[in-house]
């Protein structure tokens, strides 16, 4: 029996996932994410799952982030207001990078998120970040393939997983290549 380097193109380990797949009346599992902000995860606008696919003629397991446009743009305004606020006040060290024993003055703190909202805000207004649908794919995962899938859509549902693989698979995606910018719960292009 061949040994594989990566588990994902063990076709052992790929038929386990298609008996997973037929198991639950799907192409695909979802994973259960320790590491990951469980928030996102279940909000509907992210997911992370598992399927097979076809590789160079081969099968193999693709292991998939797919998130919102949305979802996207409000991180990487986020990234960007958070970016100046450190330039501000590089004291400050944001909540999901806090040490237990991190301590900061609560008026300062007010201060800070008082300005990282209004940061948001402008950013959102002047559409400093515009974003479009993609696909990353990383070949050299440790487990099958990686993929970090964008999609223009409201919720990541079973039914746009499903049609996602389907079109994936049949080499017949299509992403959007039109930018887009959002504002707090309004869309514009």
């Amino acid at each position: 029996m061949a040994t594989y380097k990566n588990e994902g193109f063990d076709p052992a380990t790929i038929q386990l996932l298609k008996d997973e797949c037929k198991e639950e009346g799907s192409t695909f599992v979802y994973v259960e994410d320790e590491d990951d902000d469980l928030e996102v995860l279940n909000s509907g606008e992210c997911v992370h799952i598992q399927f097979v696919g076809k590789h160079k003629d081969n099968e193999v397991i693709y292991d998939a982030i797919i998130y919102t446009l949305r979802l996207h743009h409000s991180s990487l305004v986020y990234e960007m207001a958070m970016e100046k606020v450190k330039k501000s006040f590089p004291q400050y060290v944001p909540v999901e990078e806090r040490k237990p024993d991190y301590r900061i003055d609560a008026e300062l703190e007010e201060e800070i998120e008082l300005f990282l909202t209004e940061l948001i805000e402008e950013i959102e207004e002047t559409e400093a970040v515009k974003v479009q649908e993609h696909i990353e794919i990383d070949h050299d995962f440790e487990y099958g393939i990686s993929l970090d899938v964008c999609l223009n859509v409201e919720e990541i549902t079973e039914d746009v997983i499903e049609d996602f693989i389907e079109q994936f698979n049949a080499d017949t995606l299509k992403m959007d290549k039109t930018l887009y910018s959002f504002s707090n719960s309004e869309s514009e292009e």
